[in-house]
């Protein structure tokens, strides 16, 4: 047999770790107690946050 053998190097990563907030932090919703998630930027809950729609690039949206 033959000493044919592959080495390699350890790739280290370079990827910064994800922003997270040190406190604990609660949907800004009053009656709502769901503590946030410490990676959730938003200020709402899943359940209580705002409406979006995706944009729509050209599809024509039929009137109701």
């Amino acid at each position: 047999m033959s000493d044919n053998t592959l080495k390699g190097k350890r790739i280290l990563s370079t990827a910064r770790p994800p922003k997270a907030s040190s406190e604990q932090r609660h949907c800004a919703k009053s009656e709502c107690d769901t503590l946030l998630s410490r990676y959730n930027r938003r200020e709402f809950c899943y359940a209580h946050a705002p409406t979006k729609f995706p944009r729509l690039r050209g599809r024509v949206v039929p009137e109701l």
